[in-house]
Parts: C-alpha cells; sequence; structure tokens
C-alpha cells in the first residue's frame, strides 16, 4: 500500500466517485493506523484488527460505483484483494513502496536535468543499471559488486560463446 493508492483514491473522489473511492480511502486510512499501532497490539488483538479490514474490504468491493475512476478502482482492488494487508501480517513488508520509489529517484532527476534521454537505449541502459545497483545495494554489494556479479550471471545474454 502506498500513498499512490490515497492519491488515486483522491482523484476518484474529486472526478466525482462518491460510491467506492471513499469508502476504500477510509479502509487504507484505517489500515495505515493499525501499522503504525501494531508494535502495542497483541497477536489477537492485530488479528481481530487483520479480520475486520477484510471484512469491510469484501463489502467495499461490493459497492457498484457508476463513475469511470471509481469502476477502475474497484478492478484493480478486486484483484489485489488477497495481498492488499499482507503488511499487517508479515512485519519485513513495508505499508508502502517508498524504497521502490526512492531507486528510480535517481533516474526521474537525471530525465528532468536533461531534458529527456536522447536515445531509447540509453534510456534503457540506465534504468538497467539503476536497478541492478540499488538491488546489489539492498544485498549489502557495493555498485561494482553488483554489476560484476549481474555480467557474471547474465553475461551470456551480452557476450554469446
Amino acid at each position: 500500500m502506498s500513498a499512490h493508492q490515497l492519491r488515486d483514491c483522491q482523484y476518484a473522489i474529486d472526478a466525482g466517485d462518491k460510491i467506492f473511492a471513499p469508502a476504500m480511502k477510509r479502509l487504507l486510512l484505517r489500515a495505515f493506523v493499525i501499522h503504525r499501532r501494531r508494535d502495542r497490539m497483541d497477536e489477537t488483538k492485530l488479528e481481530k484488527y487483520r479480520s475486520n479490514l477484510r471484512e469491510r474490504l469484501t463489502r467495499i468491493l461490493s459497492l457498484a460505483p457508476h463513475q469511470p475512476d471509481g469502476v477502475r478502482l474497484r478492478k484493480r482492488y478486486g484483484g489485489l484483494m488477497d495481498n492488499l494487508f499482507l503488511f499487517l501480517e508479515d512485519v519485513t513488508i513495508p505499508p508502502t513502496n517508498n524504497s521502490s520509489e526512492q531507486a528510480i529517484r535517481m533516474s526521474v532527476i537525471f530525465r528532468r536535468v536533461t531534458n529527456c534521454f536522447r536515445s531509447e537505449w540509453g534510456r534503457d541502459l540506465l534504468a538497467a543499471v539503476r536497478s541492478v545497483v540499488n538491488t546489489g545495494k539492498r544485498q549489502g554489494l557495493t555498485a561494482y559488486q553488483a554489476i560484476q556479479q549481474a555480467l557474471s550471471i547474465h553475461g551470456s545474454l551480452f557476450y554469446p560463446s
């Protein structure tokens, strides 16, 4: 769950959905509050909250919005239903995707400063290198080690025998 989901709900509300998006936004905010307080709860109480969130989500997904943005959101959350609140079950899963957003930040800044890329291959190369380096960083590797490891594993793709 992320700020993107809250923004998408707010966008649908601003666009005119008065059925699905407001209820979904309230549910997402409630899940954030529970996550922040989870350290002060025993497992029984936390399970009660998770069960309540799942029940509320089921009721919200049974709503039938008429506004296109509400319909789109309902369809998306219907597909995510089983995984939407995993961050309340597994402490290693963050409730936001901030780390993913931070990982692409350098690429976004580069694109804005240089006024886009001059070629598609340059864009793709930077994205691939940043992906490898950021993944390596999460695994405790330096940029050099991460690139070296990626080339040793996937080198045959670039340099066939």
